[in-house]
């Protein structure tokens, strides 16, 4: 019995030694294993903010591209306009109207026909501050056309308004 303990006890030993650094190499695998989920895990949370912020600027760049395309073509867009006055009398009536004359252009091509105003001119009346209160294509006229209440753009605001000619 003592030579047969004597060749199974290394034997245990051996086995037990073995079991015990099986396990150890275990753990340390897992931290190991653990420690790359943890890099892995950083890594693709800052893939995927930059990823966030790559397409929040690229869709911030088309927007301004957008609108700075936007702004250059509506600045293409001029108004020609002229005026003259003319005198009718008649009678028992002298009536003095002055006569505006707009229209629409984009870049050199004409987009409407000319639209004509005419307008009585009392004395002592501003033609310029009377021409620019009638003007269909104003700025003015345009700002409170879009206010609740105010007249729509193109209504005419005094007595006579035709279109004359062809572009």
């Amino acid at each position: 019995m003592d030579g047969f303990l004597w060749v199974f006890f290394p034997l245990f030993i051996a086995v037990g030694s073995a079991i015990l650094a099986i396990y150890i190499m275990q753990s340390r695998m897992e931290v190991a294993v653990s420690k790359e989920r943890e890099t892995l895990a950083e890594a693709r949370a800052i893939i995927t903010s930059q990823h966030r912020t790559m397409e929040e600027r690229v869709r911030a760049t088309e927007e301004e591209t957008k609108r700075k395309s936007f702004d250059e073509f509506l600045s293409d867009f001029r108004v020609e306009e002229r005026h003259y006055m003319r005198e009718s009398k008649s009678l028992f009536l002298n009536r003095k109207s002055m006569i505006l004359q707009e229209r629409l252009f984009f870049r050199n091509i004409p987009l409407s026909n000319w639209v004509e105003h005419e307008m009585v001119v009392e004395d002592g009346g501003d033609i310029q501050k009377l021409a620019k209160a009638c003007s269909v294509f104003s700025t003015r006229s345009l700002e409170t056309a879009t206010t609740p209440g105010a007249p729509q753009i193109g209504t005419p605001k005094i007595a006579t308004k035709k279109m004359i000619g062809r572009a």
